[in-house]
């Protein structure tokens, strides 16, 4: 982790790094950035679009290239798409450019706030469960390889999650602040 000072939240769809993100850049005075809500603009269309067109591989390109430039400001807290861990270039951007908060979310707490929700290219052509099923079990250990810290959502409001998310930033600046 390098000493930006900026915060990067990875987690499965549906965990709240959006609603997160915003409030806590909002409790620490610093600006929120959302990585799809980016590559959105830029490209003038939808992620579903992009997947339709590009493929998933297409568009994990566009996201490492945003990634590659956000990770680069200082002081920020970006919410990274679920599936940005996927590639091991995001990853390493990620992990060595801020502080890494993993937001757990269960598949049962996942489905229950997605449920509505038809911008998730991943869902498409399958059972949600079973396909969210799938992705926990391929990305979990990649969210985990960066994050500085875990924090478990389920059935968690977001102040409550923000709370622990700053305590525990706390602690961990704490600990990498050299003694004298």
């Amino acid at each position: 982790m390098q000493s930006s000072g900026s915060i990067f939240l990875i987690g499965p769809m549906g965990a709240g790094k959006s609603v997160v993100g915003r409030r806590l850049a909002r409790e620490l005075g610093r600006r929120f950035i959302d990585s799809d809500e980016v590559i959105k603009e830029r490209t003038g269309v939808d992620i579903p679009y992009i997947f339709e067109r590009e493929g998933e591989a297409g568009f994990r390109v566009r996201e490492r290239e945003v990634i590659e430039e956000l990770s680069r400001l200082g002081g920020v807290v970006l919410a990274t798409g679920g599936g940005a861990v996927q590639d091991p270039g995001s990853r390493e951007l990620l992990g060595t450019r801020g502080s890494v908060v993993y937001l757990h979310a269960s598949v049962d707490q996942q489905l229950s706030r997605i449920r509505s929700d038809r911008d998730r290219p991943m869902l498409r052509g399958g059972d949600p469960r079973e396909i969210l099923a799938g992705l926990m079990a391929r990305r979990d250990p990649q969210y985990r390889e960066i994050a500085d810290i875990v924090i478990e959502t389920d059935g968690r409001r977001v102040p409550a999650v923000v709370r622990e998310i700053r305590r525990r930033l706390d602690e961990l600046e704490q600990v990498r602040e050299p003694q004298p």
